[in-house]
């Protein structure tokens, strides 16, 4: 993800804000416990355990331990795809009264694509799904055209009158895509001030700014931030550092902002996946509020 760091050059002046500047250490702790067992909007569900990955087949028992540990603290969980053992996550979710944003992953394997879009139809006819997303970051990988992805938005559109469709990718996207931007029903945006190579001291003014960019692209439909979030460790990227502190301090700093504002948003991640390493270095594999081994970090 680290093609998002050069938009940070772009942005200068930002004032410093920080929900948490008048608290000390202890008091920053017992805000996010108080944010956490109060509840927040939605987590990106991390579905692999250590030694697990893309393409491992998962099984409906891990999804439903973990999604026991997710339950008393979101009323939303964000799902990536429909095969492979992700099929299990919005009906485990559902199950344990939660509501869901099912995603269909998209990518360059046509037959792959198949199976994810007739996943999500099926999910959503069996009434699994309140949210559709089909795709996540295609446009950015370049693994479809626009025209390919708008077929795939529109056919989902049809197959399941009255849930709302969108696209997630990343939230400049719907600025330079407004062909796009007018098929969602919403717009799921991802906002990583990270990725940007953004300080963490302003990184809440940029993550506002990437919302609000959204928005405006949006032009009166509904805005959700479908990932955000700070590693705890791994490495820096410009002058954006991982470190529990950081990591911890943004969790609150985004509840807090959009708890005000009243802005839907889904927190990447539940748990952190050692697998990420891979795709996106050392720093991939810390996302998470709870660690690998599935205990709260924080």
């Amino acid at each position: 993800m680290s093609y998002r760091a050069e938009r940070y050059l772009s942005f200068t002046g930002a004032k410093i804000d920080n929900y948490l500047s008048k608290l000390s250490g202890p008091e920053i702790n017992d805000l996010f416990l108080e944010i956490l067992y109060n509840g927040v909007h939605g987590f990106c569900f991390s579905l692999y355990e250590d030694g697990q990955k893309p393409g491992d087949v998962i099984t409906e028992d891990q999804v439903r331990r973990r999604m026991k540990i997710l339950q008393p603290h979101c009323q939303w969980v964000r799902s990536f795809s429909c095969t492979e053992g992700n099929e299990h996550i919005p009906k485990v979710a559902k199950e344990l009264g939660m509501k869901t944003l099912v995603g269909a992953w998209l990518g360059d394997d046509p037959e792959i694509n198949e199976r994810e879009i007739a996943g999500l139809i099926q999910l959503a006819q069996e009434g699994l799904v309140d949210i559709a997303a089909v795709g996540n970051e295609v446009m950015y990988r370049k693994e479809l055209t626009e025209d390919e992805l708008l077929q795939f938005i529109y056919r989902v559109k049809e197959a399941i009158p009255g849930i709302p469709v969108g696209y997630v990718d990343a939230y400049y996207e719907f600025s330079h895509r407004p062909r796009i931007t007018e098929a969602c029903d919403v717009i799921l945006a991802n906002c990583y001030p990270y990725w940007e190579g953004c300080p963490f001291e302003h990184s809440l003014d940029y993550l506002k700014q990437m919302y609000f960019q959204a928005v405006a692209a949006g032009n009166g439909k509904k805005v959700i931030i479908t990932e955000t979030g700070w590693p705890s460790q791994g490495e820096s990227l410009k002058g954006a550092i991982p470190s529990h502190q950081n990591a911890l301090q943004y969790f609150i700093n985004t509840h807090m902002w959009a708890m005000d504002q009243d802005v839907e948003t889904f927190y990447f991640s539940s748990f952190d996946e050692s697998w990420k390493v891979g795709a996106e270095g050392e720093v991939g594999a810390y996302w998470g509020i709870w660690d690998k081994h599935e205990k709260l970090k924080f």
